[in-house]
């Protein structure tokens, strides 16, 4: 069989074929698809969530319980009559701490001098005692604190916020009815006649028409009046005639009142042993007595007052007899310098501390207004003698104190001058005490 014949061509389909690519085109695109391949890896976020690896799941902690805040509670009030400082803080010291604090307290303020009728506060966190506060008067207080296993007793100052004012009024009746028809309170009217007592009796030299003038300091606490401060300058017109008053420390001296010519307006008696009450007889040689149907000498200043009136020392001495007799009843006799002597009669009790000897100041309470002995009501029978010979307290002439000094004078005048120019200002700046004003503001108003 012959090759030739056997071998049949394919015939053409009429399509022309394609060149295989060669290799070095094979190369190039394998690069491209690399090269595409990392661009998406890197610009497309990293790779399908499928192909990460996965990371154990993290157990979330609930947020750490705190503590709740401490808890403060304060108890306000009053002392009661029998309260000591045992039953006030027996719940928070023992037996033995209260004795320890009692004695500690003895150099700062004796508990025993603790009164009935004070306020008072009690501090604790938690149940547990944190401060003890305790009103001794108007200007300080004794505070008991605890911090850790340290207590501390300490005397502090109450702090206020003090504010100036001008007041002033017209004597009707009284003073006391003065002040308090311009809305202030009798505090207002008891420093005013302690302040002019030497010069003004205000039992029976008072008019009407008589006017006062007052710059007194007026204080807050937190924000609620408080009482009043100092009265840093005053004025009294009394039958016509002017009287001043501004107050000024001396050098080391205590802060005392001074007129304008700087002479200390305080003086070796008070005009009186009692501050508002009337006489009701007066000194007498010669007098009817109610009790006895008889006429004797009566060489003395009788004050009727309710019972249980304040009496004051007329001036600095030592108690020379103290005691009880039938017809003089509880008395104290005082004597003082230059041969004085002063007696009260007819008290209901003596002030606390009051014997034989003691040493006194001048306007210190001795005793109460009472009708002990040979008296038909309560009052004071008030005496004075020189050299043991009765004398009219009336008529007795007494140098004034100390004047300031010629060192301090200057000063004086510089503080002196603007405050008695503010009793020049207009009155419609000021209350007048008229009835009328009835309705004005009262004192805490005007300052606010």
């Amino acid at each position: 069989m012959s090759l030739n014949k056997d071998f049949q061509p394919p015939r053409s389909s009429g399509r022309t074929s394609r060149p295989l690519p060669n290799r070095r085109s094979l190369t190039v695109v394998a690069g491209l698809v690399v090269v595409a391949v990392i661009a998406f890896v890197l610009f497309s976020g990293g790779p399908p969530p499928e192909l990460e690896a996965r990371s154990a799941p993290t157990e979330i902690s609930p947020p750490p319980q705190l503590p709740p805040p401490p808890v403060r509670h304060e108890v306000s009030n009053i002392i009661q009559p029998g309260e000591t400082i045992t039953s006030l803080l027996g719940d928070y010291f023992s037996p033995q701490e209260i004795y320890s604090l009692n004695q500690e307290s003895r150099e700062v303020f004796p508990f025993t001098r603790i009164c009935a009728g004070q306020p008072y506060k009690i501090c604790t966190t938690d149940g547990q005692f944190e401060s003890f506060t305790y009103e001794i008067d108007d200007e300080e207080q004794l505070v008991i604190s605890k911090e850790a296993d340290d207590t501390r007793i300490e005397r502090v100052p109450i702090n206020y916020d003090v504010k100036t004012e001008l007041v002033q009024g017209e004597i009707k009746t009284s003073l006391f009815d003065a002040v308090d028809e311009i809305g202030e309170e009798p505090e207002l009217a008891i420093a005013l006649a302690d302040i002019f007592a030497w010069d003004v009796d205000f039992v029976r030299d008072l008019r009407v028409g008589d006017t006062f003038k007052a710059l007194v300091e007026k204080r807050f606490r937190k924000g609620d009046p408080a009482g009043y401060g100092r009265v840093l300058a005053a004025e009294f017109v009394n039958r016509k005639k002017t009287y001043y008053a501004v107050l000024f420390q001396d050098g080391d001296l205590k802060p005392s009142y001074y007129d304008l010519e700087g002479k200390n307006v305080r003086k070796a008696f008070l005009k009186a042993p009692l501050s508002f009450t009337r006489i009701s007889s007066g000194f007498s040689m010669k007098r009817f007595h109610p009790i006895t149907k008889t006429w004797r000498a009566h060489p003395a200043i009788d004050y009727a007052a309710p019972t249980g009136t304040p009496i004051k020392t007329v001036g600095d001495g030592e108690i020379y007899r103290i005691g009880y007799t039938k017809g003089n009843g509880n008395f104290i006799e005082v004597r003082h310098r230059n041969g004085y002597s002063t007696i009260y009669l007819h008290m209901s009790k003596f002030a606390r501390g009051m014997k034989r000897g003691k040493r006194v100041n001048q306007g210190q309470v001795i005793g109460y207004v009472g009708s002990t002995g040979l008296a038909t009501g309560p009052h004071l029978c008030f005496r004075m003698r020189k050299n043991g010979a009765p004398v009219n307290p009336y008529h007795v002439k007494v140098p004034a104190a100390k004047a300031i000094s010629k060192e301090h004078m200057a000063e004086f005048k510089a503080l002196s001058a603007p405050l008695v120019a503010r009793f020049k200002e207009p009155q419609q700046t000021t209350r007048v005490a008229e009835a009328e004003l009835k309705s004005a503001p009262t004192a805490q108003e005007s300052t606010q």
